[in-house]
């Protein structure tokens, strides 16, 4: 496996249990409960989908799984920017999540971009 690939593995397991971490760390109001284990499936969700992606059978399977991480990346994103409208993030706490999860959004992007064109490429 290259240094590339176990690092960013590494970056999507660190944003999980960073999420995982900032949820325990919410109110105990309904709202913040329902939002954190949204985001809490998600986060932890790329980071596998990805481990699945760099499994794949086929470069189909991988562009697949790949995009399944992407979307969740996204998701996660989406779940972050609610918390901090709801005010339940301090600044530091959402600029850096955000920050993370969005850097591995447009990582998964362009990966996916990528393997999509050599897809094409070599048909």
């Amino acid at each position: 496996m290259a240094d590339w690939e176990r690092d960013l593995k590494e970056r999507m397991k660190r944003l999980g249990v960073e999420v995982i971490q900032l949820v325990e760390c919410l109110p105990r109001r309904q709202g913040a409960e329902i939002i954190g284990k949204q985001i809490i499936r998600c986060a932890t969700s790329i980071g596998a989908n990805y481990r699945a992606a760099c499994r794949a059978r086929s470069k189909a399977d991988f562009i697949a799984k790949l995009a399944i991480a992407e979307e969740e990346s996204d998701e996660t994103l989406y779940w972050l920017e609610v918390l901090e409208d709801l005010k339940l993030l301090d600044d530091q706490s959402f600029g850096k999540l955000h920050k993370e999860a969005e850097e591995i959004t447009k990582i998964l992007t362009a990966s996916g971009k990528t393997a999509k064109q050599s897809m094409t490429i070599s048909k």
